[in-house]
C-alpha cells in the first residue's frame, strides 16, 4: 500500500507536458495595414508575432524580446531595410537571426541587394502566406 501511495505522490509531482514553444516573428514595416495583415495571418498559423514601425524600434526591442526571425520591408523611414539588414548581420549578438524581406520592390536588382545584405530570402507583396510560413519553418528547421 505504501508503494502505491509513493507512486501516486511521485506522479503528482510531475509537471504536465508543456506546449511546444511558438516561433517568434517580428514584422518591421512602416505601413500599419501591412503589419496588421501579416500579424493576423501569422498568428492564425501559430506564430507569436510582434511588430515595429521602423528600424529604430526594432533595434531598441532586440535586446528585450529577441525574435526567431525578422520580416523586413525595404522602404521605410529612418533607415532602409537593406541598411538595417546589414547592421543586424554585422552585430555579433543578432547576426544569427534570419531576415526575410517582404517588399513591394520587385526588380531582380532589389532581390539581389536584399540577399547580398544578408537576408535568407526575399518575397514581394502581396505575399503568399503559405509559402512564407513554410519558408520560415524551413529556415528554422522546425
Amino acid at each position: 500500500m505504501n508503494a502505491s501511495f509513493e507512486s501516486m505522490k511521485d506522479s503528482a509531482k510531475t509537471e504536465p507536458a508543456s506546449e511546444p514553444r511558438r516561433i517568434k516573428v517580428v514584422i518591421v514595416d512602416d505601413d500599419r495595414d501591412t503589419r496588421e495583415m501579416l500579424t493576423l495571418a501569422l498568428e492564425l498559423e501559430g506564430f507569436e508575432v510582434a511588430s515595429a514601425a521602423n528600424g529604430l524600434r526594432l533595434i531598441s526591442s532586440l535586446h528585450v524580446d529577441r525574435p526567431d526571425v525578422i520580416l523586413l520591408d525595404v522602404m521605410m523611414s529612418w533607415i532602409d531595410g537593406f541598411e538595417l539588414c546589414r547592421s543586424i548581420k554585422k552585430n555579433e549578438e543578432f547576426q544569427d537571426i534570419p531576415v526575410i524581406f517582404i517588399s513591394a520592390r520587385k526588380t531582380g536588382e532589389d532581390v539581389q541587394k536584399g540577399l547580398s545584405a544578408g537576408a535568407s530570402d526575399y518575397y514581394t507583396k502581396p505575399v503568399d502566406i503559405e509559402r512564407l510560413t513554410a519558408r520560415i519553418r524551413e529556415i528554422l528547421a522546425v
